[in-house]
């Protein structure tokens, strides 16, 4: 038997795939008013679509903070994951909203969700909010979250040129050298030819020679005589300064992940300050 889709629905081995509802109309587009009257009508805000997205996906994607709210106090399932693995939260980070990022927290979405696809993290270094960057680090989101395509969160954010988003990731520990087919953030860096980025990979240890899978490093993806090139051969004949040298051995001898906990440590105040990447 063929599906129907003029019944409103499609029959498959899953159940039953509702078409976008009113419900996921008014959530998308903020019409906080009618969405709690659907809601007090009874209409259900757990419905899925066929590419299993709840309203709470199309609120949080379009940054509809009121519709958040409404939406997980009338029982929204706060993890729920749409066709491609993504949650709500990961949408909120996407769409940069720091307001429904916070209420989604709040109501236990997991900052770490189990999935095999772009984190919260990434996706907000995809969007450039740092914002919720820096609030996900606060919460405990896992700096080196791995995904096939895209690496690590520090991988996108070089990749997209979103220097503040880099700078937190760097101060709170992030691996510089984390590899993606042995790629690093500097190649990325040394690709949209970014002369702040690969300074300040650098300052944090940015390995100047690593070599990708094509057995190439940073300074071959750049054009002859370029200011990037110009940079990276500089650190290539330059040795690192005494200051670069102790902030990258502190942290390697330490394990502690950012100058903000290594702060608790029992290290004069003055040395931390000398280390500081401001």
């Amino acid at each position: 038997m063929e599906p129907r889709a003029a019944d409103g629905y499609f029959l498959g081995d899953v159940g039953f795939w509702l078409e976008r509802t009113p419900v996921h109309e008014a959530a998308q587009r903020g019409e906080s008013l009618q969405l709690q009257q659907l809601i007090e009508n009874g209409a259900c805000v757990n419905q899925v679509t066929v590419d299993s997205i709840t309203p709470l996906h199309a609120a949080s994607l379009q940054g509809q903070a009121r519709c958040v709210q409404l939406l997980l106090a009338a029982g929204a399932q706060v993890d729920a994951r749409n066709i491609d693995g993504s949650t709500p939260l990961c949408d909120a980070c996407a769409s940069g909203s720091i307001e429904c990022v916070k209420l989604l927290l709040s109501y236990g979405a997991k900052v770490n969700p189990p999935l095999y696809t772009a984190s919260p993290l990434h996706e907000a270094c995809m969007s450039g909010s740092s914002e919720c960057v820096r609030l996900l680090i606060d919460v405990g989101a896992n700096l080196e979250a791995h995904d096939c395509h895209f690496g690590t969160p520090l991988h996108v954010a070089c990749a997209r040129e979103h220097l503040d988003c880099v700078k937190m990731l760097l101060k709170a520990g992030a691996n510089v050298n984390a590899a993606k087919l042995h790629e690093t953030a500097l190649h990325h860096a040394a690709k949209v030819k970014n002369v702040d980025l690969i300074e300040m990979l650098i300052e944090f240890g940015g390995n100047i020679y690593a070599r990708d899978n094509r057995g190439k490093k940073p300074s071959d993806y750049t054009w002859s005589s370029s200011a990037p090139a110009k940079c990276l051969e500089y650190y290539e004949k330059t040795p690192l300064t005494l200051s670069q040298l102790c902030r990258v051995s502190l942290r390697k001898a330490t394990g502690v992940r950012g100058l903000e906990k290594i702060a608790q440590l029992d290290i004069p105040p003055r040395l931390i300050d000398y280390l500081s990447y401001n």
